[in-house]
């Protein structure tokens, strides 16, 4: 993409509305603009990394056997009222009438919406189990909406259910989920931690939140020292492996961890001087309710015996569009952003520091439409400004490499090489900068 081109209305001053870096960020970085409190319209570079978080989160989901549904975000409240939760969910619920006076809502979640899709198509323990999950935007009405995309009121999310014949089932499928989430955040460069945490108004008794500790976090959590120096980078996994999957999920809960809610110090079975606490971001829960929703709503399938049983369930969310300010908040420097190569809208940003220079120009258009000959994504800055500008424009989007063409490194058939995260920098030769982003 030619930055001539490109929509991309950056900032120079930080936004006097924005409180937090990556909110700062976003807005500098013309990743998003504020439509109204807590709702944005994601630009151009903006929706690059969503498109990015969504398809990696899709593709865990897809690994771990859930299957892919689109649900919409408008609601019949009647379906709320069989679960008993229309009345009790509050004002963050959005609430509203279609023209024949009928009740509806925006919906902030999805329980009661796929547990009647499934109570009208599974009937016999044979069909179980099922996990179906789908990436849709929910409405809360926050009181106060913040921090960005952290905090809004429209957010991107992925919401999934597992349905199973029994507590054994539902438990399995439980730490399938717990597993996906451990290995979709470590993709992206992410430490979450898994805490026990509170159910809240989703109800259930097992809850875990998947946190990433930040100085700006939102919650106060409670961390053994221990837990930091665990691999989060889980190998391929047998999902239909009860034992092994199991084992990933001991491991990661064998040492304490656990947000506010839970944590209660007269308790806590490690010593102060092991206990790390900090802030935290929520990046994902899982939640296991078993029959809070099925057994109220008549989701019931017929057993092995013919007896008539509840469905087991659990549901899973992850914060997609949160996910977006998260990775900003812990990848970030004094001149911008910092993209793990895995979510970056661009994975290199071509400089031309000269572009009335014919040669200069020449040597950019080339290694240009060789990069995206060879599938590299780049962003071309040929625009006619200082190398000043360009540099600061490239470092605050933050992409990951750099390739900078000048005058002085074509004399010498070099070009500049930055890596954005390090900082190193290196000449590369002309006919070497192909075959190693290529590769």
């Amino acid at each position: 993409m030619l930055l001539s081109q490109y929509f991309l209305p950056l900032l120079r001053q930080n936004p006097s509305e924005a409180q937090i870096v990556s909110h700062r960020l976003m807005l500098r970085a013309g990743m998003i603009r504020q439509s109204s409190a807590g709702i944005y319209s994601w630009l151009p570079l903006g929706l690059r990394v969503l498109k990015k978080v969504e398809q990696i989160v899709r593709e865990e989901q897809d690994r771990s056997g859930a299957q892919e549904i689109l649900m919409p975000t408008i609601q019949p409240a009647e379906l709320w009222r069989e679960s008993g939760r229309y009345d009790d969910y509050g004002k963050e619920m959005l609430r509203i009438k279609d023209r024949h006076e009928r009740e509806m809502l925006y919906g902030p979640t999805n329980e009661e919406q796929v547990t009647e899709i499934v109570r009208a198509s599974i009937k016999s323990y044979r069909d179980l189990p099922k996990n179906l999950y789908h990436i849709q935007w929910k409405f809360r009405d926050e009181v106060r909406p913040r921090f960005g995309v952290m905090r809004g009121r429209e957010f991107l999310m992925k919401d999934n259910y597992s349905f199973d014949l029994d507590p054994a089932g539902a438990k399995h499928s439980y730490n399938k989920m717990f597993v996906a989430y451990l290995r979709t955040f470590a993709r992206m460069g992410l430490k979450a931690i898994p805490m026990r945490a509170d159910t809240g108004p989703i109800g259930g008794d097992l809850s875990h939140e998947f946190i990433i500790l930040a100085d700006t976090g939102e919650s106060a959590v409670y961390v053994d020292r221990d837990f930091l120096d665990l691999n989060f980078e889980n190998p391929d996994v047998d999902y239909d492996d009860v034992q092994f999957v199991q084992s990933i999920v001991d491991y990661f809960t064998s040492l304490y961890a656990a947000t506010s809610e839970i944590h209660k110090p007269e308790t806590c079975p490690v010593p102060p001087e092991r206990l790390v606490s900090d802030r935290g971001i929520e990046v994902g829960q899982t939640f296991y309710f078993g029959a809070k929703y099925s057994q109220p709503m008549g989701a019931v399938v017929t057993g092995a015996d013919g007896t008539e049983v509840p469905l087991e369930m659990g549901s899973y969310g992850i914060g997609v569009s949160r996910l977006v300010g998260a990775l900003i908040e812990v990848n970030h420097d004094d001149a911008g952003i910092i993209w793990p190569e895995s979510v970056a809208p661009f994975r290199v940003g071509l400089i031309n520091l000269r572009p009335a220079d014919e040669k200069c120009r020449a040597a950019a258009d080339e290694l240009y439409g060789k990069l995206r000959g060879a599938g590299v994504e780049v962003l071309y800055d040929d625009r006619d400004e200082s190398p000043g500008a360009k540099f600061a424009a490239i470092d605050l989007i933050g992409l990951p490499d750099q390739l900078i063409v000048g005058p002085r490194g074509l004399a010498a058939g070099n070009i500049e090489w930055k890596h954005r995260r390090s900082g190193k920098r290196q000449d590369l030769p002309l006919d070497s900068v192909i075959q190693r982003f290529a590769a």
